[in-house]
């Protein structure tokens, strides 16, 4: 009304204006409205410059807080102050499916109009703005944030964490092994930040350490309550090899494989499985390191109870093989008794042998008790004992002198050992192999396993050993070469080796021979080389030390010498002959020559 009023009044005094200046054709209706309508446009932009100033001042690319208006199953209506509401996805709040009417929430302006008309906002992008502060101030202050699991991968679960995919390992998704993770995906959880990569961009989180302090309450509280031999109830949680996991009600215990069973096992899902509910006692625990003993085997009689109380040292048992070690075989008497048949009561032998040349596991045999410990609970065996000891009548059966065919066992750089029989052994000196022969090793004469001709020399039972011999099945060949190799006596030889001393010389009957550097010069001035056959003149033969010493050079050295001897020999027998015709000459053969020159003198006159 008012308004209308002042246009009225506006008409009255422009008509009074109009008349006073004397215009009589003033179109009235055409001034009343344009009246009017620039009275309406004034209005109209005075009240949307009011109604400007009642809205929030908003930018492009901000990030504001807004109101939720209402919630569908596909968009999310938001107030943020302005002229008109903004629209986002439902999906950019599905970590948040509680969200409802009145909630603020983030959301970025990414445009006031489009072409629409219609304010552009997300809320997606409002978290990945502010996402890294927030995860940054989580991980300062140990915030407890709510993460949206989107999916599993390997090892673990991917978690938008305000807008952030972090990734929250099996192993902290709870104190428990998890073994379905399909089972959280889809769903919110309550996590904390536990490690953030800052050059990589990469956050891990964990729901295990909420509750890691308060399960830390709670083992202490059971741990303070626990005393050694005292039965709880508890569920295997986890099995290894070497143990199984027992949750005690907040606290976990192991119990060692040696414990699960009196018997030995393998593994120990021989014994228990995966949930099932057992009863254990507690062995030992440490408070400190929160570390419980359990055993479950201490629940039931110990097998040695049951032993046969009459049972001794020298009986006879029957048992099988369940373990093989290098030094011996486990057998088990009674499931949970056993006993040790170490290598050396396996045999008489006194090789070094292991426990699988003689047993094999799962093999029934029949042992003697040498020794039992019912306090210590150990039992030791021999099957060794089960035959007669071979020693106890060696004399009579290895006499001295008697030839016996054993087998080589082993060399060493002094002889070989060789087995006559099971647990019999003896040794054969390196010199006792041959007469003629230099053998430097064994290896040289014979090989491991074959067989070979021996002679007892000595028997020593207290030592249990066995002195043998090879060369003394043969005539010593000594005596017969010292009648061949005489002194000066020249033989053909082949030259085997040479050295700084001199050369070894084969001679005829296998027989080698030393000829020293002196003596290993030809008549040419050179020395002796390898494989050379020439005539050597025996120098030297040691009958007792097996011994001959030979020259090459004297060969012919004693040639020239003898000739020279021949050629003086001669020469002083003619002088002793011609002494002796001197000493022989009497007056008469003087008279007569005196005649004889007396004739020759006439004879010339008359001529």
């Amino acid at each position: 009304m008012q308004l209308i009023d002042c246009i009225f009044a506006n008409e009255y005094i422009m008509e009074k204006e109009v008349k006073k200046a004397g215009i009589d054709d003033f179109n009235w209706n055409e001034l009343s409205n344009h009246v009017i309508l620039k009275d309406a446009d004034l209005k109209e932009s005075e009240e949307e410059k009011r109604y400007e100033e009642t809205l929030s001042s908003i930018n492009d690319q901000e990030v504001i807080e807004g109101t939720v208006v209402t919630k569908s199953n596909r968009e999310v209506v938001v107030n943020i102050g302005y002229k008109s509401d903004g629209i986002v996805p439902v999906s950019e709040f599905r970590y948040n499916p509680n969200l409802k009417s009145g909630d603020k929430v983030e959301v970025y302006v990414e445009s006031k109009e489009d072409a629409a008309g219609q304010l552009l906002l997300s809320h997606k992008k409002a978290r990945l703005l502010k996402s890294w502060d927030r995860v940054n101030q989580a991980y300062d202050s140990k915030e407890i944030i709510t993460g949206y699991v989107k999916s599993r991968t390997k090892g673990g679960l991917i978690v938008d964490v305000f807008g952030i995919e972090a990734f929250l390992p099996g192993s902290q998704i709870d104190v428990k092994p998890i073994r379905d993770y399909d089972i959280f995906v889809d769903k919110n959880m309550e996590l904390r930040v536990v490690k953030i990569n800052h050059e990589y961009k990469n956050v891990v989180v964990s729901h295990k350490a909420l509750i890691e302090d308060e399960i830390e309450k709670q083992k202490a509280e059971i741990m303070s309550r626990l005393e050694k031999g005292q039965v709880l109830e508890g569920i295997v949680k986890n099995i290894t090899s070497y143990g199984v996991f027992v949750d005690l009600g907040g606290v976990d215990g192991l119990i060692h494989i040696t414990d699960l069973s009196w018997e030995r096992i393998s593994h120990p899902e021989e014994i228990v499985q995966l949930d099932e509910k057992i009863n254990v006692v507690i062995l030992d625990f440490d408070e400190q390191k929160k570390r419980i003993a359990l055993g479950l085997k201490q629940l039931t009689i110990h097998p040695w109870d049951s032993l046969d109380a009459n049972l001794q040292a020298g009986d006879k048992i029957k048992g099988k093989v369940v373990v093989l070690a290098d030094y011996g075989a486990f057998v088990e008497i009674l499931p949970g008794v056993e006993g040790l048949i170490h290598v050396s009561e396996m045999s008489w032998s006194q090789h070094l042998r292991s426990a699988q040349d003689f047993l094999k596991v799962g093999d029934e045999i029949e042992a003697v008790i040498i020794t039992l410990d019912r306090e210590e609970r150990k039992i030791s065996l021999s099957i060794k004992r089960l035959m007669p000891d071979p020693w106890v009548e060696i004399e009579s059966k290895y006499i001295v002198g008697s030839k016996h065919t054993a087998k080589v066992r082993n060399f060493t750089n002094f002889g070989i050992f060789v087995e006559l029989e099971e647990g019999v052994d003896g040794l054969v000196h390196i010199s006792d192999l041959s007469w003629s022969k230099k053998i430097k090793h064994p290896a040289e004469f014979t090989k491991v396993g074959e067989m070979l001709d021996v002679v007892v020399l000595s028997v020593d039972v207290e030592n249990r050993r066995l002195s043998l011999g090879h060369k003394q099945l043969e005539e010593n060949p000594w005596d017969v070469f010292e009648s061949i190799f005489l002194i000066s006596s020249v033989h053909e030889g082949t030259v085997l080796s040479i050295n700084d001393k001199g050369a070894q010389i084969d001679l005829p009957y296998g027989v080698v021979a030393f000829c020293p550097t002196r003596h290993a010069i030809k008549e040419d001035g050179s020395i002796l080389r390898t494989d050379d056959k020439l005539p050597f003149k025996v120098i030297e033969f040691s009958r007792d030390n097996k011994k001959i010493v030979v020259s090459h050079t004297r060969t012919f050295k004693d040639d020239i010498e003898n000739e020279n001897e021949k050629e003086k020999s001669s020469t002083a027998s003619a002088i002793k002959k011609l002494n002796d015709s001197n000493e022989k000459t009497t007056l008469g053969d003087l008279e007569a020559l005196s005649n004889l020159k007396d004739a020759m003198k006439e004879a010339e006159d008359d001529k």
